[in-house]
């Protein structure tokens, strides 16, 4: 069931479907941010569009919580802008978003990231933010007294992390993966539900668009192909995450059905410098990848030859460690 301007309410009959419904950013709700909700605090996906669509200025003391790209990116647009980008406070001991990001969009413009710290008030005159106070947190992210820092801004821009758009997913009953907030899917980004495909940001943020129209491409292909000849389904092999990834994409591969090469992405949960990528069947070692250096705000990327998981007797797990 679908609706648009010209036809209204309109059902469509489909061989196959591709949910590409991207994602959205996480709300100040959901961070039970304490203080008051004056004007002057926007999601900085909204300051983006207000400023390269609108033309219009958000503010011009600004403090961005969180490391996000968009956040990031927003802290040198806004710079270039006129703003006056007094911090961006990140909780997590590292940062959220791309190296290139950090260098370009904070580190060029002196624009100070206080890793390990999070906006704990917000307070307003007349109705607009009119001060931030922000502390470090301790391991378990809690705020450690003593550690204040007061910041006299107007304008207070939250780049704390994107959600997969999946409420029609749920609503089909298609099998979720709560690591990524996103559908299961398997090697060409079919879901548990054949003929139904997910590809982009619904299935798992990404960080580069490059990986979303590669990921798009061979979504639809592989919805075409079903709608052409609907293959039967086969056993699937299961890709567990491993020591220190967080997720892996695609979450099953049907070996039979697999191209030459299976690309498979996912996330680390800490920074790592000199590491390399493991892939196992048990305690077998199928292959290994090196890397200088791996982060949680980078999405990595390792393609499998279908020859070396034809040698797979099991689930196969990809792992990080030091070199």
């Amino acid at each position: 069931t679908a609706v648009n301007r010209t036809e209204g309410l309109l059902e469509i009959e489909a061989g196959a479907i591709i949910l590409a419904m991207g994602c959205r950013e996480r709300s100040r709700g959901a961070l039970n941010i304490p203080g008051y909700r004056p004007a002057g605090i926007f999601s900085a996906g909204t300051a983006q569009r207000l400023v390269n669509v609108e033309g219009k200025m958000p503010g011009k003391r600004v403090v961005i919580l969180g490391s996000g790209d968009i956040g990031l990116i927003m802290a040198r647009r806004m710079t270039l802008e006129g703003a006056k980008v007094l911090a961006c406070v990140e909780v997590m001991p590292y940062s959220g978003g791309l190296m290139r990001n950090i260098v370009q969009c904070l580190q060029d413009w002196d624009i100070p990231l206080y890793l390990s710290h999070t906006v704990t008030d917000i307070r307003a005159e007349n109705g607009r933010v009119s001060h931030v106070t922000v502390m470090k947190v301790d391991d378990r992210r809690a705020p450690i007294p003593g550690t204040e820092m007061e910041f006299d801004c107007d304008t207070v821009l939250l780049s704390v992390g994107l959600i997969p758009e999946n409420e029609l997913t749920r609503a089909a009953g298609i099998e979720m993966d709560p690591r990524t907030n996103g559908a299961v899917v398997r090697e060409n980004m079919e879901t548990s539900l054949p003929g139904i495909f997910a590809c982009g940001n619904v299935v798992h943020v990404h960080d580069l668009v490059d990986y979303v129209s590669a990921e798009s491409e061979r979504a639809g292909a592989a919805a075409a192909d079903y709608v052409l000849s609907a293959p039967a389904d086969c056993e699937a092999l299961e890709v567990i995450n491993g020591d220190a990834v967080g997720y892996t994409v695609p979450q099953r591969i049907r070996v039979p059905r697999a191209a030459k090469v299976t690309d498979v992405f996912f996330r680390v949960r800490r920074v790592f410098k000199s590491s390399v990528i493991e892939v196992r069947c048990g305690e077998k070692l199928l292959a290994s990848f090196p890397r200088d250096h791996m982060a949680p705000g980078e999405m990595e990327h390792i393609l499998l030859p279908k020859k070396l998981l034809e040698e797979a007797d099991g689930p196969i797990t990809v792992s990080a460690k030091e070199a």
